[in-house]
């Protein structure tokens, strides 16, 4: 792919742009939003000066995939993904917008990120080996890297407008949004986690960790909003190559990091431009397990 096919940025001229994400701009189309997902890459929480090319339509369709296998579980956020059903007001860019983009129900957005831990890895198997516990939450001792928990672990944490999120404990979730909201985050997010990481497994990959956002739609309801198991959200191994002891591969953005750490940069900005061969490799994998997860190829 050429430079110019890499989305880094979004304007829809007559538009209200609500708000920029990492990688998602959001724009107000009056009866609901517009999510449009674009092919930055983002580490160490700055933003990369080039992208993966088709990134975003890659997040986009495993997201409605997953948003789609899930319909009939869990009340979510998604209208349409096609861009031709998209009001009147985005005509001139859908052809930008085809692929890349949800039409979504508005949401007061619940400020806490769901996490589901399935694996002792990242910051889970630090705290661990520095305290017994992940997130406050006590483990038995003898765990390794890399292993399977003895039962998927909720462990929610403060969504932060800027840098890292804090993570939390379940008491402040209920302090947030009330007990019974709360529990009721708890259940859905081990839920969603289990089901998604027992199909995960059927198509050789281990769903070590996930996050889910909810919010509460216009007639008071929970809904699942947001991206879901995607590469940006998910820790995906392949079953293949994984081996308790050892930091498994990863299908993730984990890969840009490692090339980034053997940098001498300070991990402020500005942030340094990935080479070829790194953008080419992320895009691999970004690809790889759209593939393997759905079976399909994604639309770039």
């Amino acid at each position: 792919m050429k430079p110019a096919d890499t989305c880094m940025s979004l304007t829809i001229p007559g538009v209200t742009h609500v708000r920029s994400g990492k990688v998602r701009e959001v724009f107000d189309t009056g009866d609901a939003l517009l999510v449009v997902a674009t092919d930055r890459i983002s580490a160490f929480d700055c933003i990369m000066p080039n992208g993966i090319p088709g990134k975003g339509k890659i997040l986009t369709q495993l997201s409605a995939w997953w948003f789609d296998r899930f319909s009939s579980a869990i009340h979510h956020h998604v209208i349409t993904t096609d861009a031709g059903a998209f009001p009147s007001s985005l005509a001139d860019c859908r052809d930008r917008l085809e692929g890349r983009s949800m039409l979504v129900r508005r949401a007061r957005v619940i400020p806490v990120e769901c996490v589901a831990r399935g694996y002792l890895i990242g910051s889970g198997w630090k705290d661990y080996q520095a305290t017994g516990r992940v997130c406050g939450i006590p483990l038995r001792e003898g765990y390794r890297l890399a292993d399977k928990l003895d039962a998927p672990l909720f462990t929610p944490a403060a969504k932060a407008d800027e840098g890292h999120d804090e993570n939390i404990s379940f008491d402040e979730v209920v302090r947030v949004c009330g007990r019974e909201t709360a529990q009721r985050l708890r259940e859905l997010t081990l839920k969603l986690y289990r089901e998604a990481a027992e199909y995960a497994e059927t198509r050789g990959i281990i769903l070590a960790d996930t996050k889910f956002e909810f919010g509460i739609d216009e007639e008071g309801n929970l809904m699942l909003i947001d991206e879901i198991l995607t590469p940006d959200s998910s820790r995906y191994w392949p079953r293949d190559s994984y081996q308790p002891g050892t930091s498994p591969p990863s299908f993730d953005k984990q890969f840009v990091r490692d090339y980034l750490e053997r940098l001498s940069w300070n991990k402020t900005p500005p942030a340094p431009e990935l080479p070829p061969e790194i953008v080419d490799r992320t895009r691999e994998k970004y690809i790889e397990v759209f593939q393997r997860i759905t079976g399909q190829e994604p639309v770039l």
